[in-house]
C-alpha cells in the first residue's frame, strides 16, 4: 500500500509542476484533465501525509517507552500509544477507500430525466414529486438546478422533465438514481381508496462538455416549429420550438420552453451531447465487465432500484436491501442515508473483488 501511497504522492508533484508552466493553459482541455486528477489524487496525498505524521509520534512515544525509568511517565506513553495506533488503524482504513479508483465522472455535473411510466396521471403526478425532492435535495447542497424540458399535465404533475444539476460532485452523488421508481400509493384522482401502483423512469446522465466528445454538424437534422401545449399567445407566435435529431443514432430532442429559438436549440444540445456522451461511456463500462460487477446494481434503466409505500411510510431500495420507515422525509429531499448506503455498498464490493 505504501508502495501506492508514494507513487500518488509523486503524481501529484509532477501535475503540480506541468500546472505552473505558463502554456499549459492554452491548452484547455489537457489543462482541465490535470486539474480533474489532481482533485481526485489530492485527498490520497493528505491522508497519506497524516499517516506518515502518525507513525512519527508513534515511533518517538515508543522511543519514551524504551528509555523512560519513571513509571508514571511510562503509564501517560502506554496510553497515548494505544490512542495513536488506534487513529492510525483507522487512517489505513480510510486510505484504503481512498485507494479505490476514482471514477472521473464522479466530479461532473449531471442532465437528469424523469419520465413517467405505468399509471398515467398518477405516475405523472409521482414524476413532479421525484422533481421536487431531487430540487430539495440539491438546495440544501447549494446545487444549482435549471429546468431544460418539460412536458406538464394539466394538474400539476410531469409526463416528462429534463433538467441540469450543477455543483461539487454531483455524479458521485447521484449516479445510482438511475433505474425505476414505484410507488404504492392512493391517487388523488380515485374515490374508491384502493391503493394503485405506478412507475416513472430516472436516468442520470453525466453532463458533456464540447471537449468531451465531438458532434459533426453534418450528422445533426434540426427542425424548428411552433411550440404546443400551455405557454399562452407568445409561445405560439413564431417558430421557436427546436428538434435535433443525431442521424447515425436516431437520437432526437425537442426543446419548446424558452420563448427563443436559440435558447431552445442550446438547450437541445445540452442534452444531445449528454446523451451521446452517456451511450459512449456505457460502451466503455461493457467493455470493463469486472469493473461494472462493481457497481450498484447494473444502471440498467429498466431495472426496479426503489419502491415508495406511502401507506407503510416506507422506502425500500432493493439493490441493497435497505428498508427506511421514513418516506415523508425523503419524498422531502432527505436523501443522504440511502445515498450514503449505495456508495458504501459500491466500495465494499470493489474491495471484495480486488481483495
Amino acid at each position: 500500500m505504501k508502495d501506492k501511497l508514494n507513487e500518488i504522492c509523486s503524481r501529484c508533484a509532477e501535475i503540480r509542476e506541468i500546472l505552473a508552466q505558463p502554456d499549459i493553459i492554452k491548452n484547455q482541455k489537457r489543462y482541465k484533465e490535470l486539474m480533474q486528477e489532481l482533485s481526485l489524487l489530492t485527498p490520497v496525498e493528505e491522508g497519506y501525509e497524516k499517516y506518515k505524521k502518525l507513525e512519527q509520534e508513534i515511533s518517538g512515544t515508543k522511543d519514551v517507552l524504551n528509555t523512560v525509568k519513571d513509571h508514571e511517565m511510562r503509564e501517560l506513553a502506554r496510553e497515548e500509544l494505544k490512542g495513536l495506533e488506534l487513529d492510525r488503524e483507522r487512517i489505513e482504513d480510510e486510505l484504503k477507500i481512498l485507494l479505490i479508483p476514482r471514477d472521473p465522472l464522479d466530479l461532473k455535473n449531471i442532465i437528469m430525466e424523469i419520465r413517467a411510466g405505468t399509471g398515467g396521471e398518477e405516475a405523472a403526478l409521482f414524476a413532479a414529486d421525484l422533481f421536487r425532492m431531487y430540487s430539495r435535495f440539491a438546495e440544501e447542497r447549494r446545487w444549482k438546478i435549471e429546468i431544460l424540458s418539460a412536458n406538464e399535465t394539466g394538474i400539476g404533475g410531469f409526463k416528462e422533465i429534463i433538467f441540469s444539476i450543477n455543483g461539487k460532485s454531483v455524479y458521485e452523488d447521484l449516479r445510482y438514481e438511475s433505474g425505476v421508481h414505484r410507488v404504492q400509493r392512493v391517487p388523488v384522482t380515485e374515490s374508491g381508496g384502493r391503493i394503485h401502483t405506478s412507475a416513472i423512469t430516472v436516468a442520470v446522465l453525466p453532463e458533456a462538455e464540447e471537449t468531451d466528445i465531438t458532434i459533426d454538424t453534418d450528422d445533426l437534422r434540426i427542425e424548428t416549429m411552433r411550440a404546443s401545449g400551455p405557454g399562452g399567445q407568445n409561445v405560439n407566435k413564431t417558430d421557436s420550438a427546436v428538434r435535433i435529431t443525431h442521424i447515425p443514432t436516431g437520437i432526437a430532442v425537442h426543446c419548446q420552453d424558452e420563448k427563443s429559438q436559440h435558447k431552445n436549440k442550446a438547450k437541445a444540445m445540452k442534452i444531445l451531447r449528454a446523451r451521446l456522451y452517456d451511450r459512449e461511456e456505457e460502451r466503455k463500462h461493457q467493455e470493463r465487465a469486472q469493473e461494472r460487477r462493481s457497481q450498484v446494481g447494473t444502471g440498467d434503466r429498466s431495472e426496479r432500484i426503489r419502491t415508495y409505500n406511502f401507506p407503510q411510510n416506507r422506502v425500500t431500495d432493493h439493490r441493497i436491501n435497505l428498508t427506511l420507515y421514513k418516506l415523508e422525509y425523503i419524498i422531502a429531499g432527505d436523501l443522504n442515508e440511502i445515498i450514503e448506503a449505495l456508495k458504501l455498498n459500491a466500495r465494499e464490493s470493489y474491495l471484495k473483488t480486488t481483495s
